[in-house]
């Protein structure tokens, strides 16, 4: 984007009373953040939801002066911009009528033909949020997705390491400034992060992370991508804000059940109950819900001889061949294997087209 155009939405956004929804107005009437700024307020005037205060608050020429300064840190951090018109911007994001109009980010985020979905939850993660958090993301690995959330405590941060761990790409959605990282003790996964994707914020460099940033930040995590899964959530929380706001989206939503005992399942348990999320038990549920199809190409019975199989691999494959179609979890059960191993390796041998899914989580050998 040429630094004139740049600079002319800065000051648009800067300007009192001019959110993302009324920017995205007057661009489409004007054709530019320029022609806005040059145009007269009887034009102005005759967009819907254009008033007097608004036209007053155009006549404050501290906003260029804060445009030129946000510029000056972008060029010295290295920071890049994306206007919400252009290519590089996260494609599904377009579509949401409030998505920001510029976005700014860090590292090397490549989203073009990548499966994208957001990981949330509470930042009080327990045991069992981990294991599952952890076991998701390495049965859903050969897929190569990339791993969305919000940097905080608990899950956020336990869905990021375990991405890197299987060099997926990964992206923090931060509720400040790329200026600085919130929460401090986190700052020792930046470079790591930045360097197997980055961050994403519509913040600009003086702003802090007040509370009301993270519920704004909350509706780029849930409209940017395909899924959102909820690992565990409280009652009432931050990932059920964003479990709302994809819903509103039409997107897919996902949440982990637990026990009705568990605090930190409520939420969880409460999205399923009132049909505002699908059931998610494992990698399989949500490459079947998705319709992740996984390129195979059927290959005779004969042909498993030349394929390298592990040996938990060969159980199951031996398993299925004498018994034909069968259902997940009575594969578990049949073969020993907890449901969660079990969803990674079908998934592995689905990917060394030596079986395929079929309708109602059966499976089979080919």
């Amino acid at each position: 984007m040429p630094d004139q155009d740049l600079f002319y939405l800065l000051a648009l956004l800067k300007v009192d009373g001019v959110g993302d929804i009324m920017a995205k107005k007057l661009l489409n009437y004007f054709g530019s953040a320029e022609a806005v700024f040059k145009s007269k307020g009887s034009q102005m005037a005759a967009i819907d939801g254009v008033g007097s205060v608004l036209l007053q608050n155009f006549k404050d020429k501290s906003v260029f002066e804060k445009a030129n300064q946000e510029m000056e840190f972008m060029k010295s951090g290295g920071v890049k911009v994306s206007f919400f018109k252009e290519d590089g911007y996260p494609e599904r994001l377009k579509h949401c009528i409030d998505s920001p109009v510029l976005i700014f980010t860090s590292g090397n985020i490549n989203l073009a033909n990548k499966r994208i979905i957001s990981i949330v939850g509470t930042r009080q993660i327990t045991s069992y949020g981990t294991e599952f958090c952890r076991n998701l993301i390495e049965e859903l690995a050969p897929l190569d997705p990339v791993i969305v959330s919000g940097f905080a405590y608990g899950v956020d941060i336990v869905a990021h390491q375990r991405a890197m761990d299987f060099n997926l790409q990964t992206i923090g959605v931060l509720a400040h400034g790329l200026n600085q990282i919130y929460p401090k003790s986190h700052k020792k996964y930046m470079v790591p992060m930045e360097e197997n994707g980055g961050f994403i914020t519509e913040f600009w460099s003086t702003s802090n992370p007040d509370k009301e940033n993270f519920v704004r930040r909350n509706r780029i995590v849930a409209g940017m991508t395909e899924a959102t899964i909820v690992i565990e959530s409280a009652e009432k929380g931050g990932s059920l804000i964003t479990a709302n706001l994809a819903n509103d989206y039409n997107r897919d939503v996902f949440a982990v059940p637990g026990r009705v005992t568990d605090k930190y399942s409520q939420g969880c348990n409460n999205l399923i109950k009132t049909q505002r999320a699908n059931v998610l038990t494992s990698a399989a549920d949500l490459v079947y819900m998705l319709n992740w199809n996984v390129e195979t190409k059927a290959k005779p019975v004969q042909k498993q001889l030349f394929i390298h199989l592990e040996t938990e691999e060969q159980k199951v494959y031996d398993f299925l061949l004498k018994n034909g179609k069968e259902l997940l979890d009575i594969i578990a059960l049949q073969c020993d294997f907890p449901i969660y191993k079990i969803s990674g390796i079908l998934l592995n041998m689905e990917l060394k087209g030596v079986i395929r899914p079929l309708p109602g989580k059966l499976f089979e050998a080919v």
